[in-house]
């Protein structure tokens, strides 16, 4: 026991001090997980011996890990994007793994070796696109749900690899149609006991914040071991479990209840990894992943670009979708430990594999930070990858309007209702596919778009409104359709730092809306008006129950 509590201690401590400095450079946890393996690893301070505790523990990070991947994955998204997810998920896994096939066999790696490898680098990483795309508050844009389906795509892809390696090692192939089969008909299952049974249980549990957490981790737990005695696997089980989840309206509170368990075991499964770098890092080593890292890195993107581009969707759109699916993902390194383990392959074909988990990690996630200057840098030569598909919305280049309304988001339910009340002919721009398909249903005039894009803002006559509204609270794109209208137009920003609201108003915004600040105004005008009274307080909170349920009503919220 004091072994393994040294060696988590180890473990803990170093990784800390590395996410620390990789914060610093704007890099994602697992990029410290690994270096820390690499560090405590024999191959540098040989702190560690991961074939002892570590390895246990490792499989159970494994487990967790993709369940609270599965959480993170609705199969909802189906629902807006489905035939893009769907067909181009196969695609890109199809095209990038003969790829990497062809550059393997190039390179002199045996037939086994090459295969393992193709099927390694032909998945993106889950938890790093999730990451970076909810902190860039980027997952319901359209693109943002298009990587989300094609990820979901991915991993039941890799789900299968995971199951059928080990049955065709051990069983042949014959055995496997029974298996793929028993794959399905498991999920199937799964997702209908999820759906009549599981979220009765959530609901019940929802009283009780930890009485939720235990429900949670019970059903992944029990959904991974009956996966694990039918002979599937206990880590397709945590994912299958965890998509399940992610239907659910309890899908937020069980992540957050769920996060910091998560965390130490995938601490501890990322590690794991990197400490299996004990094999020599040569110059041909750095060679071949120098290769593979810019094959995925550069033609990759290119790859997933023309294929989105083939669904008809504009350059911004597909470059914002390739950007995001340039790395390695944790299903890689899965794929590659089951190789190894089974004998198919070497330890340098590990290595080779962390190395390039290491490079296109650490570069794609500044590529998807920054992939709104890096498009306005390079848009001009992307023309290529423009799609003729029409908008999503009801809007046509010729309509002019009195009011533009930029974001619908929770302000926007209040101030479409008061353009009705005064008559006034407006465009509502929303970057959430859902949110356009919701309004255009109700006959409301609207169009998908990124307020980010210069070619966009001319494409609604934005010079001929009269007034704009901008519910969205990012300052630079504020700042930038103001470089676009009109002098007389009017313009009302929305921004939640003081300080930029200032720089705001400096820039020539005629009112900047602080939702904190209006919220705080209107709370303190009320109890002044209503005499500080229990029995009036009650009433405006009845009034406000009736406004609730009216906005719960609306699906485009």
């Amino acid at each position: 026991m004091e072994t393994l509590l040294s060696q988590i201690g180890i473990i803990v401590g170093i990784a800390s001090i590395v996410a620390l400095l990789g914060k610093v450079v704007k890099q994602p946890s697992i990029i410290a997980y690994l270096i820390t393996g690499v560090l405590v690893s024999p191959l540098f301070f040989n702190l560690i011996d991961p074939a002892t505790h570590l390895e246990s523990l490792a499989g159970v990070g494994i487990a967790l890990l993709l369940f609270i991947i599965g959480t993170s994955l609705d199969f909802r998204i189906f629902k807006s994007v489905g035939n893009v997810s769907i067909i181009g998920g196969v695609a890109i896994v199809a095209i990038v793994c003969s790829a990497s096939f062809l550059i393997a066999k190039f390179l002199g790696f045996n037939l086994v070796s090459s295969l393992y490898i193709a099927l390694a680098f032909s998945f993106s990483s889950a938890v790093v696109v999730v990451k970076i795309l909810s902190d860039k508050k980027e997952i319901e844009t359209l693109h943002g749900q298009i990587a989300l389906g094609i990820l979901i795509i991915e991993s039941f892809i890799a789900a299968l690899a995971i199951m059928i390696i080990p049955v065709a090692s051990s069983q042949g192939t014959g055995a496997i149609f029974s298996h793929v089969a028993k794959f399905v008909i498991m999920i199937s299952l799964v997702v209908l006991v999820g759906h009549f049974i599981f979220s009765k249980l959530l609901s019940f549990a929802a009283k009780n914040q930890e009485v939720l957490f235990l429900v949670s981790l019970a059903w992944a737990l029990s959904v991974g071991a009956i996966f694990e005695i039918l002979g599937i696997s206990t880590e397709i089980g945590a994912l299958v479990a965890g998509m399940v989840i992610a239907s659910s309206k309890y899908s937020l509170e069980i992540k957050s209840k769920i996060k910091g368990i998560r965390d130490f075991f995938v601490i501890l499964f990322f590690v794991y990894f990197g400490a299996q770098l004990s094999s020599p890092i040569t110059s041909d080593l750095i060679k071949q992943a120098a290769i593979f890292s810019a094959f995925i890195l550069v033609i990759k993107p290119v790859i997933v670009m023309a294929l989105t581009r083939s669904f008809g969707f504009k350059k911004r759109t597909n470059f914002m979708i390739g950007t995001s699916l340039t790395q390695v993902s944790e299903f890689s390194l899965i794929v590659i430990l089951m190789g190894y383990t089974l004998g198919h392959i070497e330890q340098s074909i590990f290595s080779l594999t962390i190395l390039v988990t290491l490079i296109t990690v650490s570069l794609s996630s500044y590529a998807i930070y920054f992939s709104t200057p890096i498009y306005e840098s390079i848009s001009r030569f992307l023309g290529l990858f423009d799609g003729k598909k029409r908008n999503l919305g009801n809007h046509q280049k010729t309509d002019k309007y009195d009011l533009i309304l930029l974001g619908y988001s929770r302000l926007g339910f209040n101030l479409v209702r008061a353009f009705d009340l005064a008559k006034k002919k407006y465009l509502v721009v929303d970057y959430n596919p859902i949110t356009i398909m919701n309004l255009s249903k109700k006959g409301i005039a609207c169009v998908y778009g990124d307020v980010n894009d210069s070619e966009f803002l001319k494409s609604i006559n934005i010079k001929s409104t009269k007034m704009i509204v901008s519910t969205i609270p990012d300052y630079s794109a504020n700042l930038g359709v103001m470089k676009f209208m009109e002098k007389d137009t009017t313009f009302i920003a929305t921004s939640n730092q003081i300080h930029n609201a200032i720089e705001l108003y400096k820039n020539g915004a005629d009112y900047v809306i602080m939702p904190h600040y209006l919220g705080g105004d209107y709370i303190a005008s009320m109890l002044v008006r209503d005499n500080f009274s229990k029995k009036n307080i009650k009433d405006e909170g009845k009034h406000h129950i009736k406004q609730i349920q009216e906005r719960l009503k609306d699906n485009s919220l």
